[in-house]
């Protein structure tokens, strides 16, 4: 295998950032900006209320109007109600469902205006709140319009028979439509906003604000996802530690706002170097870790290299050579143990063997032996050894 061939196939996709790796594990910041959960259990609560509230109509003489209206009325707020469970139990639910639900909620008042005998005292415009608040927080912005546009036709059905002449009638929907709709722009805005907010947030918290590169909580938040993939291929997880040599002198001599330029560079190169599932983060100062899959040591290797060429080879305004010692240590998760753990006793070794690295000259890549067993790790302590001082 040569330098320049690529360990796996879509090595030309970019790769993947933290917040990229945080939609893929959690439902809050899926595509809609909810917990499906959560979706699921107000949706069938607004179905419950309203198909509660629209039965007390079945209780009170002359509200419907005589004939089959009555158990086409009955039917659908049935209806509603069973939607409801069926929601409330499947406790999950998408994009389409929740269009769909919302469209179906918009007809019913239609026919819920139709079965009453006095629309505007039984039926008014404001029964619409139930599907408004529901699109505004659950659609995108395609099926909002859509709603919205539903919103508009489905008041001009229901004050149609009670205002006649043209003139009123454009004035009763045109006030209605346009407070609902103003109001479900209202919302929807405000939960982009929400959104918005929720993801800088995540990425504040999971991203190392120096080199953009994932921190120490996002690589911990990444095990669970690595270990499980590890052992549905049947590969290995390597884990590698590299330290930038000589780094207290490049500081000492330039500053550190040179060595904060130096680390970004070093960043970039390496982030345009890792593979696409690579988990690429800063551990603290000047040590970064990668963490992926790999077959063997061959491979671990190889890819250790790649990241050693990367590093010779970015360079900075401040400092035009820069090596970097990388250790590299190898597991096959087991079935039962604990993601989080285990990754750290891998970096633990791997961290060793970054020392053998630079003992032997720094500049080059050193891999764990597996009868090495590190010092153990305190908990949210630095690593082993970290207090020895790095060069």
């Amino acid at each position: 295998m040569s330098g320049d061939e690529p360990l796996h196939r879509g090595r030309d996709r970019p790769a993947r950032t933290v917040t990229d790796l945080r939609r893929e594990d959690d439902p809050a910041l899926a595509a809609d900006g909810s917990d499906t959960r959560l979706a699921a259990r107000c949706l069938a609560a607004l179905l419950g209320v309203g198909a509660a509230l629209g039965s007390l109509n079945l209780l009170i003489d002359g509200v419907l109007r005589p004939g089959p209206t009555r158990p086409v009325y009955a039917v659908t707020m049935a209806g509603l109600l069973v939607l409801g469970l069926v929601v409330l139990v499947r406790r999950r639910v998408n994009a389409a469902t929740t269009a769909t639900m919302v469209v179906v909620g918009d007809l019913v008042y239609v026919v819920v205006a139709e079965s009453v005998t006095d629309p505007l005292r039984y039926a008014s415009p404001l029964m619409l709140l139930f599907c408004c608040v529901a699109a505004a927080w659950f659609l995108g912005p395609r099926m909002l319009a859509l709603h919205m546009a539903l919103v508009v036709a489905a008041c001009a059905a229901v004050l149609g028979r009670s205002y006649p002449d043209t003139a009123s009638l454009l004035v009763q929907v045109t006030v209605n439509a346009a407070v609902l709709d103003l109001m479900t722009l209202v919302i929807f805005l405000l939960r982009r906003r929400v959104q918005r907010l929720l993801v800088h947030t995540v990425a504040l918290s999971s991203t190392d604000p120096l080199t953009g590169l994932a921190n120490r909580r996002s690589l911990v938040e990444q095990a669970p996802r690595i270990w499980k993939q590890a052992r549905r291929d049947g590969e290995r997880v390597a884990a590698l530690v590299l330290d930038l040599d000589h780094f207290k002198r490049l500081n000492d001599a330039f500053g550190h706002a040179a060595g904060d330029d130096v680390l970004r560079c070093v960043s970039a190169a390496l982030a345009a170097t890792v593979r696409p599932t690579d988990v690429l983060a800063r551990t603290g100062g000047e040590e970064l870790v990668v963490l992926g899959l790999v077959a063997d040591n061959s491979e671990a290797r190889h890819l250790a290299e790649r990241l050693r060429s990367a590093v010779a080879a970015s360079g900075s305004e401040h400092h035009r050579k820069v090596t970097v010692s990388i250790g590299v240590a190898l597991t096959r998760p087991g079935y039962g143990e604990d993601p989080a753990d285990a990754l750290w006793r891998l970096i633990d070794r791997a961290d060793v063997a970054m020392y053998q690295a630079k003992q032997h000259g720094r500049d080059q890549v050193a891999l764990a032996a597996a009868a090495v067993v590190p010092a153990p790790r305190v908990p949210g302590g630095p690593t082993p050894r970290a207090a020895s001082g790095r060069t």
